[in-house]
């Protein structure tokens, strides 16, 4: 779709819009710089044509001797590295060239094979060779209409002194006139007009013969560089870590990668997300009409801009498809063609890709924080909102008997004050479990100690606890080791019936030994399996850091759990469930692995 942009579309309106009226030209900024390629050319192109004349004369004058070939190959490279020069050059006229990747220098005759053989080499020539007698023919009629214009306007001077510049035709003498100086004035300054027009013109031709002759292989080179620009998308866009960064990222390879001016990612509501280019921060605003899925719409100003507009997809999983749109802004003569578009949907597509993941990591956030709150509540339920019960019918007890029974009275204090305790050990736990890195700052032995008091605080126990050295383990394998000791510890609350525990964490040679031992009702190993929750889970946390765990177990004899990990183990991928009888306790038998998983909260940090 070709047709003039209009304000609707929110794209560099006030730069691509000011292309009316009649000193348009006259004051863009465009016109200069297009003045100042056509003033360089001709210095330029006679500098390029001396050199390739003087490189082949010479080479052919000494082909007889060995310097011949040196020169002859010197010319040729010259060739390539002049041409980067052009594309310099062409920058001044808006044209902005693919940079390529780096090159491989194979050696002499390879590099020669190939470039006899890249088209390109012939196209940047044959722009070396025409640039000279161009150039001058623009100065000749640039130069012709500067005349002019400057003759028009410095006719003011010929007024206030006439003899100065006496002008003769035959025998008559032309003596200005203020009228005639008038008409002067006028055609120097429409001049001015016609010579802004005119130069860009000559910049518009010099455009075109620019893109055709100087741009580099549009289908390999072009392809390689996509190819390239798509697979850092998608790593960007798979690694997912700043939105915004992302969205910056997919621009930038978009521009580079493309022959686009600038590249814009723009929201449904007209606001820049992302801009890379120059001109990038003009493209926002809300378009007037938004591209039909996989389709390109280009537009074009007066001034010979077009701006391309794709449409930005999200899975129909997003709730809402829309997400926006794609703008790619390229210079008066440059067009993209049907491959370069599909490359930027491709990009806008990978953004719709990004724009979905930051949604779902939101939504997963949320719900998360929802859990954690949920979490939160029903361990407050359970531990501190009990232990404020328990202390409340305690003071009332002990308030009540306080004349009439004082050992009583005693009784219900000390009663309370454990309560007391155990309820703050239980709030510290809480407390402790918000910070992500408690765990890593306390460590494990920290941990298991502080875990260990709030046993006793709360439900009586006795816990016998060797907890002397933090022993060698990785972060993941610290943790997994506390959940591992934090399930047996509940299950042995839950359903041992037990007064005393163990708990002894040691080294022994290249392996962390972690013991949790009751004097409870035990149950026996061989008992068909059922209810065996609480111990899968603590196989599943052994397993995951490349340890293993080992229950053993008996009708009245307590039981022993004994996880063993290798020290600084790494998190293995693999899940190892070991086989065995002893791994399940019979139905409604109680034991320190059995039972439902405990809440997965890392204990203070603390002594005990």
């Amino acid at each position: 779709m070709m047709e003039r942009m209009g304000t609707g579309t929110g794209a560099g309106e006030g730069r691509l819009g000011s292309a009316g009226g009649l000193l348009a030209e006259l004051l863009d900024a465009r016109t200069y710089r297009t003045a100042l390629y056509l003033l360089l050319a001709l210095p330029a192109g006679g500098l390029i044509t001396g050199l390739l004349v003087g490189g082949v004369v010479a080479g052919v004058l000494t082909l007889w001797l060995l310097i011949g070939a040196a020169f002859l190959l010197g010319t040729l490279w010259l060739v390539g590295g002049l041409g980067d020069l052009q594309r310099l050059l062409a920058g001044l006229l808006g044209v902005r060239f693919a940079r390529p990747l780096p090159p491989e220098y194979p050696g002499v005759l390879p590099w020669l094979r190939a470039t006899l053989a890249d088209p390109v080499t012939y196209r940047t020539l044959l722009f070396h060779l025409i640039q000279l007698p161009l150039a001058l023919l623009c100065w000749l009629v640039v130069g012709t209409l500067a005349a002019v214009c400057l003759l028009g306007l410095a006719s003011p001077l010929w007024l206030m002194n006439p003899g100065a510049l006496p002008v003769m035709w035959g025998e008559w003498t032309l003596r200005p006139s203020p009228l005639g100086v008038l008409g002067l004035l006028l055609l120097g300054a429409g001049g001015l007009v016609v010579t802004a027009g005119v130069v860009n013109l000559l910049g518009r031709m010099w455009t075109r013969l620019a893109v055709a002759l100087l741009a580099r292989d549009p289908g390999a080179e072009a392809a390689r560089r996509e190819v390239v620009a798509l697979r850092r998308a998608a790593g960007r866009v798979a690694l997912g870590d700043d939105l915004g960064a992302t969205l910056q990222d997919l621009t930038a390879q978009a521009r580079a990668a493309s022959t686009a001016h600038a590249v814009a990612l723009v929201a449904p509501d007209g606001t820049l997300r992302a801009g890379s280019g120059p001109d990038a921060q003009a493209l926002g605003g809300r378009p007037d009409r938004r591209p039909a899925p996989g389709e390109a719409d280009v537009r074009r100003s007066v001034d010979g801009a077009l701006l391309a507009t794709l449409p930005v997809a999200l899975p129909p999983s997003a709730g809402v498809p829309d997400g926006g749109v794609l703008r790619a802004l390229y210079a008066p003569g440059v067009r993209p063609g049907s491959e370069e578009l599909a490359f930027l949907l491709s990009i806008a597509d990978h953004a719709g890709t990004a724009l979905h993941a930051a949604q779902l990591i939101e939504r997963a956030g949320a719900r998360a924080g929802e859990q954690e709150r949920a979490r939160l509540a029903r361990e407050l339920h359970d531990s501190v909102a009990q232990a404020l019960y328990g202390i409340t019918l305690g003071a009332k007890t002990a308030r009540a008997t306080l004349e009439l029974d004082p050992e009583r009275t005693r009784a219900s204090l000390e009663y309370t004050i454990r309560l007391a305790e155990g309820g703050v050990s239980e709030m510290k736990a809480l407390l402790f479990s918000l910070r992500p890195d408690a765990l890593e700052e306390g460590g494990l032995v920290a941990a298991l100690r502080q875990h260990a008091h709030a046993l006793e605080a709360r439900h009586g126990l006795t816990v016998h606890a060797e907890l002397k050295t933090e022993p060698r383990l990785g972060p993941d394998a610290q943790a997994a080791a506390y959940r591992v000791a934090q399930e047996a510890m509940h299950n042995i609350v839950k359903h041992a019936r037990a007064t005393q525990v163990w708990l002894d964490v040691h080294e022994d040679g290249q392996q962390v030994i972690l013991s949790v031992r009751d004097d409870g009702r035990g149950f026996d190993p061989a008992a068909p399996r059922s209810g065996t929750l609480g111990q899968r889970s603590m196989r599943e946390r052994a397993a995951g850091v490349g340890g293993g765990l080992e229950v053993r177990s008996a009708p009245g004899a307590g039981t022993q759990v004994t996880l063993r990990l290798p020290v600084d183990a790494p998190v293995q991928a693999e899940l190892r469930l070991p086989p065995g009888p002893e791994s399940a306790p019979p139905s409604g038998e109680p034991s320190a692995a059995s039972g439902s998983t405990a809440p997965d909260l890392p204990a203070p940090r603390g002594s005990r």
